[in-house]
């Protein structure tokens, strides 16, 4: 592979180990394909190949509506300090996770990332209420090397939960209102306040319109399209 002699001693250990795990590829219209290191997914040189992989992004709103942010760990190699929304990461390439009935490999991915990074226990974050809204197609680089291009599986779910935070992997968390969310966005510039890509593109396109329906979401899914913000 390309990328067999590619140095990782300058990042966190713990980090290039989880770079070892098995993702899913995809073709462009989400059929899975096959599988690739999350290394191999997440090199520029393999994106600009075409390599496209599976990922899911969870929204956490508490009982006041309000939404659970992450910024992103400085050790994380990809959109370190970032803030984020709740959680984002990748089903992987294993028989639970790329179940397709129900989004169900996408949903057990997503219990197992809100446990790890966030320390949510998985009873208080029921599959069942994971509610899948739609999917967003992009491909966004991190710097000269990293970068994403995935077709992310967008999940919603309103419950109060305990953290109990993996430091590897969250530098720090906070709730926000919808009018809050709208301020740091907007004086992100000016505070030297980092986004993540995928974040942006879904604030810019969908949230707000989503989250004023969080007690309705089924009137807003749209499992049919995948939506291309390339």
């Amino acid at each position: 592979m390309a990328s067999a002699g590619l140095d990782l001693s300058k990042y966190d250990e713990e980090q290039v180990r989880l770079m070892g795990e098995m993702c899913i590829l995809l073709d462009n219209d989400d059929k899975a394909i096959g599988a690739a290191s999350k290394k191999e997914c997440h090199l520029m040189d393999s994106i600009r190949q075409g390599m496209l992989h599976r990922a899911f992004s969870v929204f956490l709103f508490n009982s006041k509506n309000e939404l659970l942010l992450q910024q992103r760990a400085t050790e994380k190699i990809t959109f370190p300090e970032c803030y984020t929304n709740t959680c984002c990461s990748h089903p992987l390439a294993t028989a639970l996770e790329l179940e397709e009935d129900g989004q169900l490999g996408v949903r057990r991915a997503a219990q197992r990332k809100l446990e790890h990074e966030l320390g949510i226990p998985p009873e208080q974050v029921p599959l069942d209420q994971l509610k899948y809204l739609t999917r967003i197609h992009y491909l966004a680089p991190s710097d000269g090397m990293w970068g994403e291009h995935e077709i992310d599986y967008i999940l919603f779910i309103k419950a109060d939960v305990d953290l109990h935070i993996n430091e590897n992997e969250v530098k720090s968390t906070r709730y926000v209102s919808m009018d809050e969310l709208k301020q740091l966005i907007a004086d992100a510039d000016a505070t030297g306040t980092k986004l993540t890509p995928w974040f942006k593109l879904i604030d810019t396109k969908f949230l707000y319109q989503w989250w004023a329906r969080l007690d309705d979401l089924d009137a807003v899914a749209d499992h049919s399209t995948i939506h291309r913000l390339l």
